[in-house]
C-alpha cells in the first residue's frame, strides 16, 4: 500500500463517517439511483485505452467479491429501500469475472435496494470464446444486457487495435448474445489510420445486420498515457485529417438513419429510444454510486449538497483499503454551484435532448441558461448552435458537432447569482 494512503487513512475514515451521516435523508429516496461496479482487469492492455485497466497473472475472485460487498455495505444507507434504475459492470473486462461474483453482488443489491421490471443490468464483454461461454451463467446471475467490445470487423484493424479476437469470434459472440440476453449492444471504432469511407460503409453496413436496437460508434482518439500516444508522436501512423473525420461522422449518421437508428448522444444510436439507461444517468446528471478501484460517484442529500468522490485508483491498494476500512475513498468534495453547472453542461450537451429545465431547476434552483452571460447565449442562438424551448436547453444539429466549442464559450461566461 502506498505511503500517501497510510498517512491519510484516518482522515479518509473521518470523511466517510461524516458523509454517511449526511446522506440518509428522505430527499434522496424520491429519486432513483444507478450503481457502477468497476472490474479493472483485462487479458491485455489495448494500445488506445486510457481506462483504469490492468493485466494480472492471478486474481482471487473471493477477495474481490468480499471487497465489493464491504464497499457496498458502507454506502448501504444511500440505496437501502431506494429504487435502483441501472447497474453497470464496467472495466477492464467484466466478462472475465467469475459469474458467482456477479450473482452475489446483484443478490446483495436486490436484497437491499428496490428492483422492478424496468431495471437495466449491463455487463461489458469482449468477444472471445472463453468469455461468451459464460453468457448463460451471467444471465442466470441477473444480467439482462451486455455491451460487447467488438471495435472492428476487419482483421488487420483488430490487430492494430490490440484486440484478442478475430472478426468471426465477434460475429459469433453477438449471435450468442442475441440468443441469451433480452438486450445487447456492441461498440465499433472508426476513423482509423488508413481507413477510407468506402471500407467503413461496408463494415458498418455489415455490423448493422447484427445489431438489435442499440449500437455505439466511436471515432478513434489518441489519449495521453496510452501506447498509441507515443506511437503517434513518433510517426508510427497517421490519423485522418479533420475534414475526413467529419466526413466519417456524417456518413455514419446517414447510414444509421437509413437503418432506422437515431443519434441520441454523440457516439450512441438507438431504435425506439432504446437508450442506455445507465449512461443517460451520467449525461442527465442523476445520482450514481461508483464501486471499485478508481470509480467516481455523484451523490446528493438535498437540493444544495452535491458530493463528488472517487476511490483509490490502484487495484491492489483499493483491495487492501476496503478490507481494512470497508471503503477506499481517495477524495471527497462538496461541489459548488459553479462546479455543478460546469458538469451539467459538459454532460448534458452530449445528448440530443440537452439539459431539461425541470432537472436544472431541481438541482440549481433556476433554468441553466440563466447562469450564463446573456450576450453569450444570444450569440450561440444567433449562430444556430443552441436552442431553448419549453422543455430544455440543447444544441442544434450544427451545434452537436461543436460541443467542445460551445462548452468553452459557456464556461467562460458563467455568472453566479
Amino acid at each position: 500500500m502506498g505511503l500517501l494512503y497510510k498517512k491519510n487513512k484516518n482522515l479518509k475514515k473521518a470523511m466517510n463517517l461524516e458523509f454517511i451521516q449526511n446522506i440518509h435523508t428522505e430527499f434522496t429516496h424520491q429519486y432513483p439511483i444507478s450503481i457502477y461496479i468497476h472490474w479493472p482487469f483485462c487479458l491485455s492492455k489495448c494500445p488506445y485505452c486510457d481506462f483504469n485497466s490492468h493485466v494480472a497473472k492471478t486474481i482471487n475472485h473471493d477477495d474481490w467479491l468480499n471487497s465489493y460487498i464491504h464497499e457496498l455495505t458502507t454506502f448501504l444507507p444511500y440505496f437501502k429501500n431506494r429504487k435502483i434504475q441501472s447497474i453497470y459492470f464496467g472495466g477492464g473486462t467484466p466478462s472475465l469475472m467469475e459469474p458467482f461474483v456477479v450473482k452475489n453482488i446483484l443478490d446483495f443489491l436486490k436484497t437491499n435496494g428496490v428492483f422492478d421490471d424496468s431495471i437495466e443490468i449491463t455487463l461489458e464483454a469482449n468477444p472471445t470464446s472463453s468469455e461468451y461461454k459464460k453468457f448463460s451463467d451471467f444471465r442466470n446471475a441477473g444480467i439482462n444486457r451486455v455491451s460487447i467490445g467488438v471495435q472492428s470487423l476487419v482483421e488487420k484493424d483488430l490487430k492494430f487495435l490490440g484486440r484478442n479476437h478475430n472478426a468471426n469470434e465477434a460475429i459469433e459472440t453477438i449471435r450468442h448474445a442475441q440468443e441469451i440476453f433480452p438486450r445487447y449492444s456492441f461498440d465499433l471504432i472508426y476513423s482509423r489510420p488508413e481507413q477510407n469511407l468506402t471500407d467503413w460503409q461496408h463494415e458498418l453496413t455489415q455490423a448493422l445486420t447484427l445489431a438489435d436496437d442499440h449500437i455505439s460508434l466511436y471515432q478513434l482518439t489518441i489519449e495521453k498515457g496510452t501506447k498509441f500516444f507515443s506511437m503517434y508522436r513518433n510517426g508510427a501512423f497517421k490519423m485522418p485529417h479533420d475534414d475526413l473525420s467529419n466526413e466519417f461522422y456524417f456518413l455514419t449518421d446517414k447510414i444509421l438513419l437509413e437503418h432506422g437508428f437515431q443519434s441520441y448522444e454523440i457516439s450512441n444510436y438507438s431504435k425506439n429510444k432504446a437508450w442506455s439507461k445507465h449512461n443517460m444517468c451520467y449525461w442527465e446528471y442523476d445520482d450514481y454510486l461508483g464501486i471499485g478501484p478508481g470509480a467516481h460517484s455523484r451523490l446528493r442529500n438535498d437540493f444544495t449538497n452535491h458530493y463528488s468522490f472517487h476511490n483509490i485508483y490502484n487495484p491492489n491498494h483499493w483491495l487492501e483499503a476496503t478490507q481494512i476500512h470497508s471503503h477506499a475513498i481517495q477524495n471527497l468534495h462538496n461541489l459548488t454551484k459553479k462546479e455543478i453547472i460546469e458538469e451539467m453542461v459538459i454532460m448534458g450537451l452530449r445528448i440530443k435532448n440537452g439539459i431539461s429545465h425541470q432537472k436544472s431547476i431541481e438541482k440549481l434552483g433556476d433554468k441553466i441558461e440563466n447562469f450564463f452571460n446573456k450576450k453569450t447565449i444570444e450569440f450561440l442562438i444567433h449562430e444556430n448552435l443552441i436552442q431553448i424551448d419549453n422543455q430544455s436547453f440543447h444544441t442544434t444539429e450544427k451545434g452537436f458537432r461543436l460541443v467542445d466549442y460551445i462548452v468553452k464559450k459557456l464556461y467562460d461566461s458563467i455568472e453566479m447569482h
